[in-house]
């Protein structure tokens, strides 16, 4: 008991300065007024005032026509229990009146305050000896009512909006650094860049750095919203939050705190929250005219009942109580900002990060996708495609050789014949007598041959000449635009590799489920004609817009939006700002710091082409809901302030105030639970 209480003071310590500070810059929430804990507190408290409240109600035993539990001053005991009610209870919502009424903008807040300060004032007068019926019952009813729709309002709200708390969580408190033979607890917000951090097998990456000793499997959902974990290696690189797993890894830190690729994602998820889309603003000018729209009928179903019952001021103000009871915008207010926060985090948790909900709701308007080659539809580096051999060597043997001459190079292209001895598992072979051949190939002794890895020039410049087979196979490859370089042994060639840009194992699934929803999918490059030919081959993409400098890419993206087509554009942000601010919907691929490009409403973390599927998808659920809780919300006024206004009295129908509470509240209810319905959207393979 005392260790978890330990660790939960660490993490409430850590979230605050990690977490919750910037959340609460970002999203501008004042938590005093919008606490679901307050609001339960209230609604437990009132209802138990509420109750006694009821039972001596003489204005609702004569509704009933019972008879209540009487005793001499017990004619007061509705008066006490609801004044408490309406000063325990309705306090928040006079608060939150005042603060909408000071910024000029009425709203729900205002209309409860206006039906609960109506009620109140009747009551008293008629407590202290105007002739008519209290109100005290419908007073309390009406505000532990509205207490309670709040409560579950609020509550839906704060599970939504705490992702980012959830995420500060993740981030442990305190790092084991390595001080030679020393491994000595340092709390994380202490550590600099360069400091080893020794992460122990299952616990938590503390910084974002790269892995210097050691081999595991590293889950990183958080960030990439992928369940496979991903092997790490020395060189690699591993993120703040990622979960480790069976081996220990050395790390050294290369970025802290606001640096960290955790707190981009924190940063950008606070920023979705804040932001609105076109069907928020729609939602929220709507919940202002409705106040107007209330207040006017309010005064018109005075007027009107003023006239046609003069003598009854207690029907009167009952008909004028139930319209501003029914037009309370709950439902309206919830129905665009509950589904929002919601999609948010559900793009979150599949590495979706919603910069812009605009970003998010024009997406599904999208009928061209344009991806960048370099970057997003490939890895943005040289691997090995194909290996042949001649002579009396085998593909393994040829790749041996490369890569034991090439073992002493930084050229991408021996990076890559080492990318793939490695995966191949290959054995290392001991050179010596290395020297480079100024921009042509390496050549060294092995075994006490001379091996050299040279373009094809080297061969031309020394004669050597290569057999019909090689010929050919130089030339199938030579009209895709690959590299392909040439392993000799003395004066004898053992064979060629071949290399080229690594596709994203993911694009070719990518390209096919956009097809697959009837999206056009274009490819931008700045390569050679060769070269994009032969990737949109693989990809099956048909629209090729190849050999475009950086600064023309923005000028790709306006002449796909010729006669209004709406393009997104999916990219790695280094080089494709003007087309991402261009296009319609501008998604930018990556994690790290690219994950703030300034330039996407959108960002795939997980650098998986496939999550651009996954945005429409998002999109046109999102949306969906949005619409079906702005029919709820305005349709639900629209019929109920006409018959809260007693308009079918003529046919016996009327609506008292405490009903027309329970109807706002339960419409409060669909549009939340309607919203929750979102959740059961999959996403992700």
């Amino acid at each position: 008991m005392e260790q978890d209480e330990k660790v939960h003071a660490g993490h409430a310590g850590h979230d605050e300065h990690a977490g919750h500070e910037l959340h609460d810059e970002h999203t501008g929430h004042d938590h005093s007024h919008h606490d679901p804990g307050q609001f339960r507190r209230k609604f437990w408290v009132s209802l138990a005032l509420t109750i006694p409240t009821l039972v001596f109600s003489g204005g609702l035993q004569g509704i009933l026509h019972l008879g209540g539990p009487q005793f001499p001053g017990s004619q007061f005991i509705p008066a006490a229990f609801g004044l408490a009610i309406f000063i325990y209870g309705g306090w928040v919502f006079l608060v939150g009146a005042v603060a909408e009424l000071r910024s000029k903008q009425p709203g729900m807040m205002t209309l409860i305050s206006l039906a609960i300060i109506v009620a109140l004032g009747y009551s008293l007068a008629v407590t202290l000896g105007l002739h008519g019926m209290d109100f005290w019952w419908e007073l309390a009813t009406l505000i532990t009512i509205m207490l309670l729709g709040h409560w579950i309002e609020m509550s839906a709200v704060m599970r939504t909006g705490d992702a980012l708390g959830e995420l500060a969580k993740l981030i442990p408190d305190v790092a084991d650094v390595l001080h030679g033979d020393h491994v000595m607890p340092m709390p994380v917000s202490s550590l600099a860049v360069g400091d080893l951090v020794l992460v122990r097998p299952g616990a938590s990456v503390p910084v974002d750095g790269e892995v210097t000793d050691g081999e595991s499997d590293v889950n990183e959902a958080l960030l990439t919203g992928e369940s496979a974990a991903a092997v790490k290696r020395p060189g690699d690189a591993v993120v703040a939050g990622s979960i480790n797993g069976s081996g220990a890894l050395t790390v050294r830190v290369t970025k802290t705190g606001d640096d960290t690729a955790l707190a981009g994602v924190m940063k950008l998820v606070a920023e979705a929250q804040a932001s609105k889309s076109g069907a928020q603003v729609l939602a929220d000018r709507a919940a202002g005219w409705l106040f107007y729209v209330s207040v006017a009928a309010a005064i018109i179903t005075a007027v009107a009942w003023l006239l046609i019952k003069p003598d009854d001021p207690n029907f009167i103000l009952e008909r004028v109580v139930t319209v501003l009871v029914i037009a309370c915008p709950h439902a309206l207010g919830l129905a665009i900002p509950l589904v929002a926060q919601i999609s948010t985090s559900l793009g979150a948790r599949s590495g979706i990060l919603i910069r812009s909900r605009s970003a998010l709701e024009d997406a599904r308007l999208v009928s061209v996708v344009l991806f960048d080659k370099t970057g997003t539809l490939t890895l943005g580096r040289q691997g090995v495609s194909r290996v042949v051999a001649v002579a009396d060597v085998s593909e393994d043997e040829l790749l041996q050789l490369a890569a034991a001459v090439e073992g002493r190079s930084e050229h991408p292209i021996a990076r890559a014949i080492s990318a793939e001895t490695t995966a191949r598992s290959l054995k290392k072979l001991r050179v010596t007598k290395f020297q480079s051949l100024a921009g042509r190939g390496v050549e060294a002794q092995v075994d006490g041959s001379l091996v050299t890895v040279a373009a094809g020039r080297v061969l031309t410049e020394r004669g050597i000449a290569m057999g019909t087979s090689l010929v050919h196979a130089t030339q199938d490859e030579s009209r895709e635009g690959k590299t392909v370089v040439y392993v000799m042994r003395e004066d004898a060639v053992l064979g060629m590799i071949v290399l080229a840009d690594v596709i994203r194992p993911e694009s070719a699934e990518a390209v096919s489920l956009l097809k697959a929803r009837g999206i056009r999918v274009a490819m931008l490059t700045g390569d050679s004609h060769e070269v994009a030919n032969w990737v949109s081959a693989q990809l099956g993409i048909d629209e090729i817009f190849s050999e475009v400098l950086p600064g023309e890419k923005s000028a790709v993206v306006q002449r796909l939006q010729a006669g209004g087509t709406r393009v997104a554009m999916v990219g790695d942000g280094v080089n494709d700002a003007p087309a991402l601010a261009r296009a319609d919907v501008g998604i930018a691929i990556g994690a790290g710091t690219d994950v703030a490009i300034e330039s996407a409403g959108l960002v795939l973390a997980s650098s998986d082409p496939r999550g651009v599927a996954d945005i429409l998808k998002l999109s046109r659920a999102t949306y969906r809901k949005m619409v079906q809780n702005l029919v709820w919300g305005t349709g639900y006024n629209v019929v109920g302030i006409p018959l809260a206004a007693g308009v079918l009295a003529g046919a016996g129908i009327l609506l008292p105030p405490a009903l027309g509470a329970v109807f706002m509240s339960v419409s409060t209810i669909v549009v939340a639970l309607n919203a929750q319905l979102l959740r059961r959207l999959t996403l992700g393979r």
